[in-house]
């Protein structure tokens, strides 16, 4: 992203047209970066998009090296809608506040970004895939999940600060995990996430996010675990974009007040008197 603001004269321009031209650019380009990485670091040569074809069936194409079936490009294209905007989650905040500055659309989609990279937030998917790992396999799921909140290990993919009633996002990636899973031949996978499911609802009262679930659809179309969040940021600087465009069009900085509840009626101690 950043390097993409070099070969951009109109960067740090702040007006419609240029911001337009560059969201539209950007969303298109996310996707082909993070395939053409992961072309490159697995001995592949890059490919180029193919003209006329969606983003969801270039992504697949230059990720695989093959044109992508129709029904896994319309999954993956549910999968980048329900990705691509959630109100004022954190990397949307972090995107308008930067933008707020007037620093241009490039460094507020980078702000957004170094926001998603969080596991409490982007980075959730890619955890949840991991944990299934280290569960393995069904008789093991009570004891971990026992054991993690036991200790108050937060267990990813539960919870919403919005969703309090559940998450409709996850009912629709639970049900596509379940196609998905039983396609490939791994249907445990959905199995052990309905158990693991249960079992937060059951000790917790917390549901499952759109983190969740999204974690196997993901793993059983062949993605990598370690591009999960990358393929968050494909879908969600579409939102991010639109979130800037509307900040310039009527901005004022954010510039919250801090109230200070610390210590008072400290003395000034000069260095040279201080302990060490």
């Amino acid at each position: 992203m950043a390097g993409l603001s070099l070969h951009d004269p109109d960067a740090n321009v702040i007006a419609d047209e240029p911001n337009r031209r560059k969201a539209i650019r950007l969303t298109a380009r996310l996707g082909t970066i993070i395939a053409a990485y992961h072309r490159v670091r697995t001995g592949e040569w890059p490919l180029q998009p193919i003209k006329g074809k969606s983003i969801s069936w270039n992504f697949l194409y230059m990720l695989f090296g093959e044109e992508p079936e129709a029904r896994r490009v319309k999954q993956f294209d549910t999968c980048l809608i329900l990705h691509a905007d959630h109100e004022l989650n954190a990397s949307a905040f972090s995107a308008r506040v930067t933008s707020s500055t007037e620093s241009g659309l490039y460094s507020s989609i980078m702000a957004a970004i170094g926001t998603l990279k969080g596991p409490l937030h982007g980075g959730a998917n890619e955890r949840v895939m991991r944990m299934l790992q280290e569960i393995g396999s069904m008789d093991h799921i009570e004891p971990f999940l026992k054991e993690a909140l036991a200790e108050k290990r937060k267990v990813m993919g539960f919870g919403h600060r919005v969703y309090k009633e559940g998450d409709p996002r996850a009912k629709i990636l639970r049900e596509m995990s379940r196609q998905i899973t039983a396609e490939i031949g791994q249907p445990q996978l959905y199995e052990m996430s309905v158990r693991i499911d249960d079992v937060m609802q059951r000790e917790k009262g917390l549901l499952p996010n759109v983190d969740f679930y999204s974690a196997t659809v993901y793993h059983a179309m062949g993605i990598p675990t370690d591009l999960f969040t990358p393929v968050f940021a494909m879908s969600r600087v579409a939102g991010w974009c639109a979130h800037v465009l509307e900040q310039y069009a009527k901005n004022r900085i954010y510039r919250p007040r801090g109230k200070y509840v610390g210590p008072t009626g400290l003395k000034y101690v000069p260095i040279e008197q201080r302990a060490s």
